[in-house]
């Protein structure tokens, strides 16, 4: 898990971007993105409900969360899938991608299929 916006590291691997919206003021040549996988993103709805009050909303977001994941398991399970078949960098744009949905959606990259 890494922001788009660092430079790319020669061990990233298969960069492949998470998030629902490009990253603002960032070239596509630049960001040296492999795939955007937006259906593994969060809904508009979901992330403007959470962006709305962070810190209150975090528990009520992963779980919302998760159920949207489930929504879209042949994404995850493409997703997962190029995990296993070597080295993937997730990328967003988050300025705190440990408190953005990118965790969550790790979780359930690393949990059995």
């Amino acid at each position: 898990m890494r922001r788009v916006y660092d430079e790319p590291d020669p061990g990233d691997g298969r960069r492949i971007l998470v998030d629902r919206l490009w990253p603002r003021g960032l070239a596509k040549e630049r960001a040296h993105v492999d795939e955007w996988a937006k259906d593994v993103t969060p809904s508009n709805e979901l992330r403007r409900w959470f962006h709305a009050d962070r810190d209150a909303r975090r528990a009520g977001f992963e779980e919302r969360y998760r159920a949207e994941l489930d929504d879209h398991a042949e994404a995850v399970a493409a997703l997962r899938a190029e995990g296993e078949r070597g080295t993937v960098t997730l990328l967003t744009a988050t300025k705190d991608p440990g408190t953005s949905h990118v965790p969550v959606l790790l979780a359930r990259l690393e949990s059995p299929a």
